[in-house]
């Protein structure tokens, strides 16, 4: 309960040269004088000599003390720097149990957004830098910390609101002294949000791509030498190479880093037609992976000539790579073949050779330009949430529906409904609906 004076270790458990148990609530003070004898001056480290109850010493700590409403939840809060022994962090939260409760996850950034301190896509914002492992995904999340998402659709939401107000004057004051044209201002207007909001939906994947990772899978048919660029790819041997066809059976995922943005590569069973029930399943999987991946890397045997090649390339598509693998042999029938219909259907060709890294270095840099075009600052924020969608999705509706409308009435109504979805996002509307769902996965002490 917001009530309720809190604690909890906001640093990682195990043995450590500090560890930080941070408080929130009414009682914060109080916890402080019982443990710490006094309070510090406010937003000022202070060394303190922590007791318990029997006024045995547990330990000489840094206190600060950030009185609210000027605090990270809005309420008095407090940390103790603690030497990071694990007796010691047992020993002081011991003592804080007679003193408070323990924190549920997320619970002091719940906090935060219920004083007001963080709208609900800045608190997502928060749990993302905290899981942010490249440096991508940390600017995405500063961004949206800092509020770059809450303003867009904010904005968006107040230009909902002003022309609502203008439909809202055309219904209720039909008599009165208002512009014949107010109808034909507000519509203009929706028809410049629909198109914004259109511009968002079509850009969707991008904030999820960067919080979980770009998709890439590498497709081919057996024997073409992928599992071998795969393993290049992410330098480990986390794929069984053998000279036996169908070796891979199964989808191998690994991640890398790749222009700062997080990628997953997958391995894929070798496509082709197959009387085996384990063959035939890897197959029904790769085709699977590769038709839900970002980008495919399309993998020729450039010095065959069984025209095996072509069991795999109906899962390319335009600004896929063809990589004519064993560069440096002299290039075959299959290779010729393969990169003609590859130019002709868009797709870029690069020579490799896993077995000696020719073309590798080029191809991490295509890799990077690739990545970084797609997943890169457009002219809104990612949306980095399902739930962002689908109150985008809602509001889309909503405002085409408006704009359909024959009656005014029925318009303003669309777009107050418009306005709803907008605002959920933020948390400004039905807050409750999504709280549980969005602190569940913060972690324990944020």
């Amino acid at each position: 309960m917001a009530n309720e004076t809190i604690f909890a270790l906001a640093t990682a458990a195990g043995r450590s040269a500090v560890a930080v148990i941070r408080l929130s609530g009414p009682g914060t003070r109080e916890a402080l004088q019982a443990l710490a004898g006094r309070v510090p001056a406010a937003r000022r480290a202070s060394l303190r000599t922590l007791k318990d109850a029997g006024g045995q010493t547990l330990d000489q700590a840094l206190v600060l003390w950030f009185p609210g409403p000027e605090s990270y939840t809005g309420e008095d809060c407090a940390e103790l720097h603690l030497h990071g022994g694990a007796a010691v962090v047992e020993a002081v939260s011991t003592r804080l149990l007679a003193l408070g409760q323990p924190a549920e996850p997320g619970e002091f950034t719940r906090r935060a957004f219920e004083h007001g301190k963080l709208d609900l896509a800045q608190a997502e914002g928060v749990a993302d830098l905290i899981d942010a492992e490249t440096s991508g995904q940390a600017r995405q999340a500063l961004d949206q910390l800092g509020g770059a998402l809450s303003r867009t659709h904010e904005a968006w939401r107040a230009a909902l609101i002003e022309s609502l107000s203008l439909l809202e004057a055309a219904v209720d004051f039909p008599d009165e002294e208002v512009p014949p044209d107010v109808d034909h201002a507000a519509r203009a207007a929706l028809e410049g949000l629909l198109g914004q909001l259109d511009g968002a939906l079509a850009d969707q994947a991008r904030g999820q791509r960067v919080r979980e990772g770009f998709r890439i899978a590498v497709i081919g048919a057996p024997n073409a030498g992928k599992s071998s660029l795969f393993n290049a790819l992410i330098e480990r041997e986390a794929a069984i190479v053998t000279a036996t066809p169908g070796t891979t059976r199964d989808v191998i995922e690994a991640p890398r880093v790749i222009g700062g943005y997080k990628v997953i590569l997958a391995d894929t069973a070798g496509v082709r037609e197959s009387d085996d029930a384990i063959e035939a399943e890897g197959v029904r999987r790769a085709r699977a992976w590769a038709a839900q991946a970002d980008l495919r890397l399309w993998v020729v045997d450039g010095a065959g000539s069984s025209a095996a090649w072509r069991h795999a390339h109906d899962l390319t598509r335009a600004g896929d790579f063809l990589l004519l693998n064993k560069a440096d042999l002299a290039m075959g029938p299959d290779g010729a073949e393969a990169s003609e219909l590859a130019d002709f259907v868009g797709l870029k060709i690069l020579p490799v050779s896993a077995s000696d890294g020719r073309g590798m270095a080029d191809l991490v840099s295509a890799l990077e330009e690739e990545v970084i075009a797609a997943l890169s600052a457009r002219d809104f924020p990612a949306v980095t949430r399902q739930r962002h969608v689908e109150s985008l999705i809602v509001a889309r509706e909503r405002l085409a529906a408006a704009l359909s409308a024959r009656q005014v009435e029925l318009a303003a109504e669309d777009v107050r409904l418009a306005a709803r979805a907008l605002g959920r996002i933020t948390g400004r509307i039905d807050a409750e609906e999504v709280l549980g769902a969005v602190f569940a996965k913060f972690c324990i002490g944020k």
